[in-house]
């Protein structure tokens, strides 16, 4: 069984942050920087600035929602990045 994460990108263009889910992190990351990833390409280089591990997929994905829903929970975890 593979682990599941919800990980943060930093554009280093700009401040500006992706979040997203993936059970394999490091091509995950190498697809965003290959610019594969529409929602991400016009912001590379990006960086993996946090993740947070899950058991489970379903675990993850409604992590992940629940981020992109919650601004104010993006930003707090934001905030704990740049700190």
């Amino acid at each position: 069984m593979k682990n599941w994460y919800v990980y943060f990108l930093s554009s280093e263009k700009k401040r500006w942050y992706y979040v997203g889910s993936t059970n394999r992190l490091t091509e995950r990351i190498l697809e965003h920087n290959e610019g594969k990833v529409h929602s991400t390409k016009s912001q590379r280089p990006l960086k993996l600035v946090y993740k947070i591990l899950f058991m489970t997929e379903q675990e993850a994905r409604r992590c992940e929602q629940k981020v992109k829903k919650m601004r104010r929970e993006k930003e707090r975890i934001i905030r704990e990045i740049e700190n």
